[in-house]
């Protein structure tokens, strides 16, 4: 439904408003059974501390969020490029609201139940860093289109625009009396990676065939260099500009041809490398105030990066370009850094031997892709008073428990018992987000004694 202006909402703010209706019970791992019956909304009006709380227990905290989402939309602001963050980081609608409300160009997406997800909750822009190839996910995304969504998705071979041209054209999906055409963008991949033409050749064969396509529309180029590295050594940054410099030669082909019938995308960026992205596909970019004709099409630069709303205490605290250490880098812990939002209280139930102590949380209630947690802070209870924990290690994770190793000489004469409560720093929000069906946003970490629940993101994996 339009506006007042006569324009669709980024995201239907009702749809999301509405999630905090939803009755709080046994589904929702995070809530004890003391806040059953309450709806999301109750529980997050400041009348639950993080004291009735129970563990294992992922939280947010409000604060980071906040910062982490007005450095980035203000960081490619100031430098004239989209963002369309990756939602398949949080799966969280009221997460994507706050990333549109200040001003992303939309919303990416994995692959075709998370952008059903995207459009239940009304988000009109969406794109799908994927291929189509599936005959029902191919009819679903022209459906959407031609009611008037816009979804912009990748395609890296001649074949599949072959099959997506044979499904619609069985289909007979039509808008406004005409063939539906969906929105393709060419995917320019590298040897050793993940998707993608592996060559800018092969890739002009794929963006020349869109052209050529019943269905297909050619809307730009784009792809994922953090599959071709993952990490910011000499060896991994020359990988990830190489390839960058592939892309934005593409494009320069494509331009020269005059394969693009309309304005056109140069897309890539995770969370690792943004900086770069900007710095050589930036050029590429034509404003915001052109609107392409004979001077050649708008071009928007459009950055994906979707772990930074969360961030980690891991993996991206040591990669961020906000992060990295060296000439003209910034300070890890400074204000211009992205900040962790997440952490797992877990609780000591067992001390079997000396200098060992078994946590309740494990693989099933956090991330160990990326690197195992971290101890940060121990406290007697959830909610109370915490000092630091150094010295300490996880050392492994099992389904439902971690090993907590301590060394008297450097523990500071710590003692681990029963019920204690440990905070943990982990790494990668991707792989923490999809264990829990709602996730607690209390006010302040670092101060659990006082720490209230004051939101809740709930998520849809």
């Amino acid at each position: 439904m339009a506006d007042a202006s006569g324009t669709r909402p980024a995201i239907d703010a009702a749809a999301v408003d509405g999630l905090r209706t939803e009755v709080l019970d046994w589904r929702h791992q995070a809530v004890p059974a003391s806040r059953h019956g309450l709806t999301a909304e109750a529980f997050a009006s400041g009348g639950s501390a993080l004291a009735d709380l129970q563990t294992p227990l992922l939280t947010l905290d409000s604060g980071a969020l906040t910062h982490n989402l007005d450095l980035l939309a203000g960081w490619c602001r100031d430098r004239g490029v989209l963002l369309a963050p990756h939602g398949k980081t949080t799966m969280a609608p009221a997460l994507w609201r706050a990333q549109l409300d200040r001003g992303a160009w939309g919303i990416t997406l994995a692959n075709p139940a998370q952008l059903r997800v995207g459009r239940h909750v009304g988000v009109q822009t969406l794109m799908l860093a994927n291929s189509l190839t599936d005959p029902q996910a191919i009819r679903w995304v022209a459906g959407e289109v031609a009611s008037g969504a816009r979804i912009v998705s990748w395609v890296d071979d001649v074949r599949t625009v072959e099959r997506i041209d044979a499904v619609l054209g069985a289909a007979g999906i039509a808008n406004d009396g005409a063939d539906v055409e969906l929105e393709l963008i060419v995917e320019l991949g590298g040897a050793g990676g993940r998707t993608g033409a592996r060559s800018v050749e092969a890739a002009l064969e794929v963006a020349r065939a869109v052209g050529a396509s019943r269905h297909g529309r050619l809307a730009g180029v784009g792809g994922y260099e953090g599959s071709l590295a993952h990490t910011a050594d000499d060896a991994g940054l020359a990988a990830v500009r190489q390839y960058l410099t592939a892309l934005r030669s593409l494009h320069e082909r494509l331009l020269a041809e005059g394969a693009y019938p309309g304005d056109a995308l140069v897309t890539a960026g995770g969370s690792a490398y943004f900086d770069d992205v900007v710095g050589i596909l930036g050029p590429c970019a034509t404003g915001r105030g052109s609107s392409g004709g004979a001077a050649g099409p708008r071009v928007d630069v459009v950055l994906r990066s979707g772990a930074y709303v969360i961030h980690d205490d891991g993996f991206y605290r040591g990669i961020s370009p906000f992060s990295r250490q060296g000439p003209a880098r910034h300070d890890p812990d400074g204000e211009d850094a992205f900040r962790s939002a997440m952490h797992v209280w877990a609780r000591v139930v067992s001390a079997p031997e000396p200098g060992l102590a078994i946590l309740d949380a494990g693989k099933r209630d956090l991330p160990v892709d990326e690197g195992l947690p971290v101890p940060q802070l121990i406290g007697p209870e959830l909610g109370a008073p915490m000092r630091p924990l150094t010295g300490a290690r996880i050392t492994a994770v099992n389904d439902q428990h971690c090993y907590l190793v301590t060394d008297p000489d450097t523990t500071d004469g710590i003692e681990l018992r029963p019920g204690d409560v440990v905070r943990l720093g982990l790494s990668h929000p991707c792989t923490a987000m999809d264990k829990w069906t709602l996730v607690p946003v209390i006010d302040d970490a670092d101060r659990p004694e006082d720490a209230v629940v004051v939101d809740t993101v709930r998520t849809f994996f």
